[in-house]
């Protein structure tokens, strides 16, 4: 479970997509929640993902 508030819920992405998983796509899946869902909330606090470096960050 993803928690709601964005500043978290960029930590906690981070954070699995770190320690965890080798892409968006993979954390997504394991998750089960939906990509462009998780981007439109990171989005709002002016973060996008990064492929290369596998993680949100801000624009």
């Amino acid at each position: 479970m993803l928690p709601n508030d964005p500043v978290i819920l960029l930590s906690v992405v981070n954070t699995r997509l770190r320690d965890a998983y080798a892409s968006l796509s993979e954390l997504c899946a394991a998750e089960d929640v939906s990509a462009q869902e998780l981007e439109q909330n990171l989005t709002a606090l002016g973060c996008r993902y990064d492929a290369a470096q596998n993680q949100f960050v801000r624009c």
